[in-house]
């Protein structure tokens, strides 16, 4: 495959589950070559979701990449997970992309989790095209789709093509930037098409849809301009290179169309993907930083200049574990010495692959620009920087939401506790919204996860992957704590035992940390203020820790406290008893006497609800989320179906899939995603407290 950077795209599919990413996945395969047979989704046989869970269940689990070659270009692609309870495989893809393809089913619109990664997408800055898939399902409604579009995501959807029809009249689509009709012949899987004349009833449409796409590429090309002004013919090519300017500016969003099930588009959308999205010589230059450094390195895509990767992705396997890297600067062979610039470790590279979905290919070397696997990492984990040893930078890294949910764990038998122990390790590095703790107060070990799915999926990875036998406990919310008064405390430790002893002491003031909504910050911040040296300077690093770790626990159930801002004020210190020990228990001692006085309050997860039902059903599941203290945020009519937005405590929805299914005779679905943390009520937080003692 050609290794000309400007022929090269790193692109992602992503979608709200059940859009279609997958199918539209398994299409780009079959069309470049890369797949003799299309598997299928609904028959357990796509090639991109070759997990077992994935067949099984019809939904992608976690993202797969694969390389295909398009017309002269290669074409590295992702396929993403739709389900909110993978939100972090979307986020952790995307942040070492170049482009994306966001995909919509055309009878649902923009959907809940649509919004979510459109906004991750957003935050990465991706120049972003979309393709408006199921033309051919019913209710498929291409205007309506554009305006959910623009109104919910506030992008700006430009028309390359539209379609002859809908739902079962849906027969094929216009290409507006050449204005010729396109009939695929399903037949032999799409791989055929002819051109026509557009039919007389669909002519007018057209021109409108067109003169409003010349119109938006004419903003980004003065010669454009000036022939759309002075009603000139204007060349196809000219427009797409106008609306290309426009994209990677990321304010224009190309708009493709068609029915991957139906094999209808998808060679025009990666005809698209290549004319349309970037190369990574496209993508602004990355600022890394040194190590312990603010001093700024800039990040090219050269393979000539010093090795510059991150990791992004970390796979277990029996025969090691395997590294996805993004290289954005230099060249990778196999054999490498390379520098864990994050960890400050040296690591080795023995093998590269190029992988497809799970099949390797191995390569000597590999270069700026590409997405490969690795293995012969050892301390590496996701979002560290690797880089050249004689050359050391920081890359930008990535964050993760925090987990939703708890539940217990425990091996069914003693001899089992070991296994136990190494496969959460295990699983810790693969994913970085898996967490495991020990309850002190209970003496469980409790695993959390981003939903009930997230941690269904990892049990079954423990029994039937790995092997272990294990018993886990209804699932628990998350909650929080956080403070609501600005106080000062202080901690005193002072150990004397004969000899030399221990002696720490600090004085801090802590105070509530809000953002821009009023909502708690997740991190807490620590600040040193002294002046004087009242506390050595060399004690400072201790007291921060102890700081954090006396937050860890708040002060009313044993949950973390978030949100506060902990500024050291004073201190004392014994000039011979005094250590880094000392200094970091009057730190915890100081921040847990400080949460008792600040005013604590408990906190608990709020879900971002979308219910879609029958309109006969509307009044019954309305007053279900009313009583389970929901908010109504936004109600419509889609076609006979009522689709209903709310806020709901994530306490009140366990079980609520049995419920709504129930109650709408299997016809209702919803979608949750994790809003923000908001104060448990008063009656409700004395219930909590009360099962905690």
């Amino acid at each position: 495959m050609s290794r000309n950077l400007e022929q090269l795209r790193n692109i992602g599919i992503m979608a709200h589950i059940d859009a279609g990413k997958t199918t539209v996945s398994e299409r780009i395969l079959y069309y470049s070559g890369k797949i003799y047979k299309m598997g299928e989704v609904h028959q357990g046989t796509a090639v991109m979701d070759f997990m077992e869970e994935e067949q099984q269940r019809g939904i992608t689990i976690t993202s797969a990449s694969t390389k295909c070659p398009w017309k002269g270009y290669v074409i590295n692609l992702i396929d993403t997970p739709g389900h909110v309870d993978f939100t972090a495989e979307v986020e952790r893809s995307l942040r070492v992309l170049d482009g994306a393809v966001a995909v919509f089913d055309a009878s649902e619109g923009v959907q809940a989790q649509s919004e979510t990664v459109w906004r991750q997408g957003r935050k990465y800055g991706l120049p972003c095209m979309f393709f408006l898939n199921k033309m051919d399902k019913v209710g498929a409604d291409f205007e309506m789709t554009l305006t959910s579009i623009r109104d919910r995501l506030l992008a700006n959807p430009v028309c390359i093509q539209m379609p002859m029809g809908a739902e079962s009249n849906f027969e094929g689509l216009i290409d507006l930037i050449t204005m010729k009709a396109v009939f695929y012949e399903p037949d032999v899987l799409g791989a055929k098409f002819r051109e026509e004349a557009i039919p007389e009833e669909y002519l007018k449409l057209a021109e409108r849809y067109r003169h409003a796409t010349i119109e938006a590429a004419a903003e980004f090309d003065e010669a454009l301009m000036d022939a759309y002004v002075h009603d000139e013919p204007v060349e196809p090519a000219a427009i797409m290179a106008a609306l290309r300017k426009g994209t990677l500016a990321g304010k224009v969003n190309p708009v493709f169309v068609g029915s991957a099930l139906r094999y209808i588009g998808v060679q025009r959308l990666m005809d698209g993907i290549t004319a349309l999205l970037p190369s990574p010589l496209d993508r602004p230059v990355i600022m890394a930083h040194k190590p312990d450094s603010e001093e700024e390195i800039p990040v090219t895509c050269d393979p000539n200049k010093p090795l510059a990767a991150i990791a992004f992705k970390i796979i277990s396997d029996k025969h090691g574990d395997l590294y996805f890297l993004r290289i954005y600067q230099g060249t990778l062979k196999s054999g490498s010495r390379v520098l864990n610039s994050t960890r400050s470790r040296k690591e080795n590279v023995t093998r590269i692959f190029e992988m497809h979905a799970n099949n390797r290919n191995i390569l000597n070397s590999t270069s700026a620009g590409d997405i490969v696997a690795v293995v012969g990492l050892r301390d590496t984990l996701t979002g560290d920087t690797i880089c050249d040893t004689k050359h050391p930078l920081v890359l930008p890294s990535m964050s993760f939401p925090q987990t939703v949910i708890h539940m217990s764990i425990e091996p069914r038998s003693a001899s089992e506790r070991m296994k136990l122990a190494d496969a959460l390790t295990v699983l810790r590095r693969e994913d970085p919204t898996f967490e495991t703790r020990y309850d002190e107060e209970t003496g469980q070990l409790l695993i959390g996860g981003m939903g009930e799915l997230h941690l269904e999926i990892l049990q079954h990875k423990l029994t039937r992957d790995m092997g272990i036998d294990v018993r886990v406990g209804k699932p628990r919310v998350a909650y929080k704590e956080a403070i609501t008064e600005i106080v000062e405390a202080e901690g005193k430790f002072v150990r004397q035992t004969g000899g030399r002893g221990q002696y720490g002491h600090v004085v801090i003031r802590i105070e509530p940390q809000l953002d821009s909504e009023g909502q708690f910050q997740a991190e807490n911040v620590f600040e040193n203020a002294i002046i004087g040296g009242s506390v050595p300077k060399e004690y400072i690093p201790p007291v921060g820790r102890g700081v954090m770790q006396g937050l860890s626990s708040g002060s009313l159930a044993g949950y973390p406290l978030v949100g506060a801002k902990v500024t050291l004020l004073d201190g004392s210190f014994h000039t011979v008893d005094s250590s880094e020990l000392a200094f970091e228990q009057a730190g915890i001692l100081a921040a847990q006497e400080a949460a008792r006085k600040a005013g604590p309050i408990l906190l608990e997860p709020v879900m971002k609800v979308q219910v879609v039902v029958p309109e006969a059903n509307y009044g019954t599941v309305q007053s279900n989320l009313i009583s389970r203290r929901g908010t109504i945020t936004d109600s419509h009519v889609h076609g006979n179906m009522r689709v209903i937005d709310a806020r709901v405590p994530l306490a009140e929805m366990f079980g609520y899939s049995g419920e709504i299914r129930g109650a709408t005779a299997g016809r209702g679905t919803f979608s949750m995603e994790p809003l923000c943390y908001e104060k448990v009520p008063a009656q409700i937080c004395e219930k909590i407290l009360v099962s905690c003692y």
